[in-house]
């Protein structure tokens, strides 16, 4: 995992996850699945823990507990875990096909182009510009060949 400088994340106890019920963090997974997907919240390149803890009405050591606990990752994972998902989708579909990959990571919610190919080469182990290659539903139309 030397590429992209990327290291292995390391295991460790937040001890305000254990502060929050069972049953709030199940409400609050909900929540949060949809302000940050259903509302595509994910695609606002500024959209912080702090915010998403307001929208919510609470605050953002819980929905920092939240993710960590219910989603097993922080809450940088967490959003760039759509945006990827958002952008693979959008590489292999036709109608973006003329796309740059600045504009894709734009579309998607990064800042930069590359924490957009450091995150994407994190969850799939290939570029995206391999991912587009290898994904893009043929190009080309087909031939019919004529029936005899």
């Amino acid at each position: 995992m030397s590429k992209y400088n990327l290291s292995e994340k390391k295991e460790r106890d937040a001890t305000y996850c254990s502060l929050v019920s069972p049953a709030v963090m199940d409400e609050l997974k909900e929540r949060i699945l949809d302000v940050v997907v259903m509302q595509k919240k994910f695609k606002d390149k500024n959209y912080s823990a702090r915010q998403l803890a307001k929208d919510l009405g609470t605050n953002s050591r819980y929905v920092s507990a939240v993710v960590n606990v219910r989603f097993r990752m922080n809450y940088t994972t967490f959003i760039n875990k759509y945006r990827i998902e958002e952008a693979m989708s959008i590489l292999t579909d036709k109608r973006y096909e003329n796309l740059r990959m600045e504009e894709v990571s734009d579309m998607v919610g990064f800042s930069n182009r590359q924490s957009f190919y450091a995150s994407f080469y994190k969850f799939t182990g290939i570029t995206p510009k391999e991912y587009r290659t290898k994904y893009m539903i043929d190009r080309k139309p087909k031939k019919k060949t004529p029936k005899r």
